[in-house]
């Protein structure tokens, strides 16, 4: 059975730091490529970051670049996002996502909330 299930979001003043984990199981982690993507309230869901099977590649969007940092673990299979100077405006629910051909399985999201 497939799980894919991200912690270590909270609230985080302007300017603070948080890190996402997502867990992966279920499917060979190695073989997907993996994603962060956000949906703030009455937005569309945006992709953040990706990161490539075995980790050499990544992309971020404009609106992360210098500040978030993507990377995983195949061993433990896991994902993470590092998120630095954060923004009232990076306020959003982060989803992970798992992509290979045909499949792509969904976290539930974790909330990050930046605010003072």
């Amino acid at each position: 059975q497939v799980h894919v299930v991200e912690s270590g979001g909270g609230l985080v003043q302007p300017g603070g730091s948080l890190r996402l984990s997502c867990a992966a199981s279920g499917f060979t982690f190695s073989n997907y490529a993996m994603y962060w993507y956000r949906q703030a309230p009455g937005k569309e869901r945006e992709l953040v970051a990706r990161i490539s099977e075995g980790g050499a590649s990544t992309i971020y969007a404009d609106f992360v670049k210098g500040r978030f940092t993507i990377s995983r673990d195949n061993v433990k299979e896991r994902v993470y996002l590092q998120m630095n100077s954060l923004k009232p405006e990076d306020t959003a629910v982060y989803y992970c996502k798992a992509d290979f051909m045909t499949n792509d399985y969904w976290g539930q999201g974790t909330q990050v909330t930046v605010s003072s």
